[in-house]
């Protein structure tokens, strides 16, 4: 099982919200900071800044994302990753993870 973000690394995730349906969190990274492996449920992502961001994926494969502050981003399917931000800027995004 998936470590919890907000558990396992405080620092750059924070509980916004919860209840029985959704639990929102705002994420935040300073330039070139990453995380630790940690683990999402389905969930949609609204981008607050622009992104460049690195995500090692479990058993070595790597996946890059870029994106612009205004996009949102749906992801269909838990996932577990180690991101880092691969920017000289801080990043910030609001993520809305699903529940059931």
């Amino acid at each position: 099982m998936a470590l919890d973000p907000v558990q396992a690394d405080p620092k750059h995730y924070k509980l916004e919200f919860e209840n029985d349906r959704i639990r929102v969190l705002r994420v935040s990274y300073g330039p070139r900071e990453k995380s630790v492996m940690h683990g999402h449920p389905p969930c949609i992502v609204v981008m607050l800044s622009d992104t460049d961001f690195r995500f090692k994926l479990p058993y070595g494969k790597i996946q890059d994302l870029m994106g612009k502050a205004g996009q949102i981003l749906p992801i269909e399917e838990a996932s577990e990753h180690l991101p880092e931000n691969l920017s000289d800027k801080p990043f910030e995004c609001v993520l809305i993870e699903l529940k059931g």
